[in-house]
């Protein structure tokens, strides 16, 4: 029921989101949809989810042209994760993240990881 799990998943590219409350059938049509490469369920979380933020990051271009990995890296650093969280989550190495971290940086002109997270969430990102 955590929204801050839900966006995780959606960040980490999740398929579905099932909540635990959800009933037998429903998690497994969540199940079989992910085995065979059908969208989200209709009463998913996880597409609740990703529709807002989707609203939200087109509603509020910022104009700063990251790229998809750095807008992925730039949203986990807004929920608060560690490079090594946010490494396991993308599965790329702790260096990678570091660097990408350091570009969005430069590239939305702020100079640490707190600014960063808030630039992000007066964006819509966070």
């Amino acid at each position: 029921d955590n929204p801050t799990y839900v966006a995780r998943a959606v960040s980490a590219g999740a398929h579905d989101y099932v909540l635990k409350t959800a009933s037998r059938q429903e998690l497994i049509a969540a199940v079989t949809g992910a085995a065979t490469g059908a969208p989200p369920t209709r009463g998913g979380e996880l597409r609740r989810v990703a529709g807002e933020m989707s609203k939200r990051a087109s509603a509020t271009d910022s104009g700063v042209p990251l790229t998809p990995r750095e807008t992925q890296v730039l949203r986990q650093i807004a929920m608060g994760l560690a490079n090594q969280e946010i490494a396991d989550a993308l599965e790329i190495s702790v260096e990678t993240v570091k660097e990408h971290v350091q570009n969005l940086l430069r590239k939305i002109s702020v100079s640490d990881r707190t600014q960063a997270a808030v630039w992000a969430l007066r964006h819509g990102l966070g």
